[in-house]
């Protein structure tokens, strides 16, 4: 299958789909600016990979830490590379992200920090962000591992 047709398959966004058209798997992933894209067709592509994932996810986070207030938002964020990495269990992923989510239903941390980014120089620190987070989900979501033919 082209990846015109998975990307339909899965349903991508318009966006997404305009942009890969006619380009090779191997293209659009050196390519891609988008973070968030990769993110969102590794899990589709690769769904038994939630370690890999999850470090990637924590990773991508990161960048955005200095606009989290909340003690809660900052330790799912040090969660999520920490079970990446191995080095804590999916019980204690859920522990963080459960009370991380608190923080968001508080309009705490994770409400702020989005509210802050979409808000300073949002264009530009928007695109910044999806080019850095492209570039994190290249280094550890690595294209031999990409279950894409």
């Amino acid at each position: 299958m082209n990846i015109d047709n998975l990307l339909k398959k899965f349903d991508a966004c318009r966006d997404a789909i305009e942009w890969a058209k006619g380009k090779e798997w191997q293209e659009i992933y050196h390519t891609c600016h988008r973070g968030d894209w990769l993110l969102w067709l590794f899990v589709r592509t690769n769904p038994d990979d939630f370690q890999l994932l999850t470090l990637a996810k924590g990773h991508c986070a990161n960048t955005v830490r200095h606009l989290m207030k909340d003690e809660r938002s900052l330790n799912a964020v040090d969660a999520a590379i920490a079970f990446g990495e191995g080095s804590i269990t999916i019980e204690e992923l859920r522990a963080a992200a459960s009370a991380a989510s608190a923080a968001y239903a508080a309009a705490d941390a994770a409400y702020a920090a989005y509210a802050a980014y979409a808000a300073a120089d949002a264009a530009d620190a928007r695109t910044k962000n999806q080019m850095e987070t492209a570039d994190i989900c290249r280094k550890y979501l690595p294209i031999q591992i990409w279950k894409i033919k």
